[in-house]
């Protein structure tokens, strides 16, 4: 029995042993998914609004003091106009590695550019002086776009026969953000936007994806329009091309050529469904095209390439076999 017990302990000490000596597994770690995009909206607090005189001689109600603060949701302040200086660049922006944007919270409703020479996500932390000094070029980008009275790059417009028309009148905004690693979204709504001879409510989303200059834009009306337009600012020095070559099933108004405010070179393209365009013309201010919303909804999409982002694109040429690779992001 004293001879039983001796071996099944030496064998337990034998068995122990080849245990330890086992290699350890490895624990494998998920790394963490690295942003590539982003939607982002600031907003001033711990100040006050104050009426003020502005340089142009304008009045109006300014936001002094205070500092800025990423929010998820806004519903905009009735005081709140061009240079208010409430909300931080204005308004919203997304980005993807590539390129950034954003669109005013204001009667001018319309999209601007930042042009990046980064492939880091920098909005959160552009303009947090509470003025414009994203306009002077910085190690990440600048914002490259003049918009003034046009549709900028790809905003929403109707288009009166004579004129793409903004988003101008209208009873309140709201806005939201959602990012995500691969994919960021902005929210605008719209409340009341008369226009037409009707007072309707215009949703609309942005939505940006990793790897993409391209923005998805999508409408919904509440009240039907007999049309919605976009369009791109003109300038004498760029190049306008219509493309029917790049994605099956659209239609791409393009512009190349010196048109920033730091007078280099950007390509700039709006595509839209064919099916669904009406016209491409032209107003004093911006090449334009006119679409028709099927079941009160319409989604075209937007984009700029800058020749000092990771593009580095230098020609129409070089510009539209850039978009013929980023025909993949256009669904």
């Amino acid at each position: 029995m004293k001879n039983l017990t001796l071996v099944l302990t030496i064998l337990a000490v034998i068995a122990a042993a080849c245990t330890n000596n086992k290699p350890k597994e490895k624990t494998v770690e998920k790394a963490a998914e690295v942003q590539k995009t982003q939607a982002y909206l600031g907003l001033k607090d711990g100040g006050e609004w104050k009426w003020v005189t502005k340089n142009n001689g304008n009045e109006q109600w300014e936001y002094k003091g205070g500092e800025f603060h990423p929010v998820a949701e806004l519903k905009v302040d009735e005081k709140h106009t061009d240079h208010s200086f409430d909300i931080q660049f204005e308004g919203p922006g997304w980005e993807s590695d590539k390129v950034g944007y954003r669109i005013y919270l204001d009667w001018r409703n319309a999209i601007d550019i930042f042009g990046k020479k980064t492939d880091s996500l920098v909005l959160h932390k552009v303009g947090l002086d509470g003025f414009d000094s994203y306009h002077e070029v910085s190690d990440w980008g600048v914002d490259v776009l003049k918009v003034g009275s046009s549709l900028g790059m790809g905003s929403v417009a109707f288009w009166d026969g004579e004129k793409a028309i903004r988003v101008e009148k209208t009873d309140s905004l709201y806005s939201e953000v959602q990012s995500g690693a691969d994919k960021s979204k902005v929210t605008v709504n719209y409340y009341g936007w008369e226009i037409n001879d009707t007072k309707t409510t215009l949703q609309s989303t942005l939505e940006i994806e990793a790897g993409s200059y391209l923005t998805k834009y999508t409408h919904k009306l509440s009240e039907a329009l007999p049309n919605l337009a976009s369009g791109i600012v003109k300038h004498d020095a760029a190049e306008v091309q219509v493309f029917t070559d790049i994605k099956e099933g659209w239609t791409c108004l393009a512009t190349y050529g010196v048109q920033t405010l730091q007078e280099d070179k950007l390509g700039m393209c709006v595509f839209v469904k064919t099916d669904q365009l009406l016209e491409v013309t032209e107003d004093k201010y911006s090449d334009v095209v006119v679409m028709k919303p099927v079941n009160y909804e319409l989604t075209y999409y937007f984009g700029a390439a800058w020749e000092q982002d990771a593009s580095a694109v230098t020609s129409m040429e070089e510009f539209k076999a850039l978009l013929i690779k980023q025909a993949k992001y256009i669904q």
